[in-house]
């Protein structure tokens, strides 16, 4: 589904759209600047310095790693914490420096495929959590459901739009998503460096 001038409001309409993909992590105080993705069971957290007016957005897929899939990926940003703290120290070193001036707004977690069952819960519980526990107060969510969602979001203004996609918009979220999901993990190498 495409976005079209007529359907967006008019502060959407303008200026320098950056796609936010799977990993992705951006920020900027530029007032022209709008962050864009398209989730399924991912989430995207907004994160904006209020006094500052600089924000940024995210987007990771799963929670956590499991034991096989941080051999693969490590601490990526495609994990819930790594992705979760990259986005709030950028935005933190970037604005006022003052945790109490962060406005958190949360979307995704769809359940849009029966192979994804548990990954856009696991996603919702883990933001949730991480930002209670870091002292974060979440001041608006869209997340869950069985469909697809398009965010757009005005770091600047704070500004969220969030458009909920018709199913084949979803099947190619779900084909992007299960392509990760499913990619088969490496053996190790073995090394003949020894550790001491």
């Amino acid at each position: 589904m495409v976005l079209t001038s007529r359907s967006l409001p008019p502060e959407f309409d303008r200026g320098l759209v950056t796609n936010v993909h799977q990993g992705d992590c951006f920020v900027s105080g530029d007032p022209d600047a709008t962050f864009s993705t398209v989730l399924g069971s991912c989430i995207s957290a907004c994160v904006r310095d209020r006094e500052a007016r600089v924000g940024g957005m995210n987007h990771f897929l799963l929670a956590e790693p499991s034991s096989a899939a941080s051999d693969r990926f490590g601490a990526s940003a495609r994990y819930g914490a790594f992705a979760m703290e990259q986005l709030i120290n950028k935005v933190l070193s970037l604005g006022s420096g003052r945790k109490q001036n962060l406005q958190v707004k949360v979307f995704g977690g769809g359940l849009i495929h029966g192979a994804l069952t548990d990954v856009g819960a696991k996603n919702i519980a883990f933001v949730r959590q991480f930002l209670a526990e870091e002292g974060y107060e979440l001041e608006k969510e869209d997340v869950g459901g069985t469909f697809a969602r398009r965010v757009m979001f005005k770091p600047h203004s704070g500004r969220a739009m969030v458009k909920r996609l018709d199913n084949v918009a979803a099947d190619s979220v779900v084909k992007a998503e299960l392509a990760v999901v499913r990619q088969p993990v490496p053996r190790a190498a073995s090394s003949d460096i020894e550790l001491f």
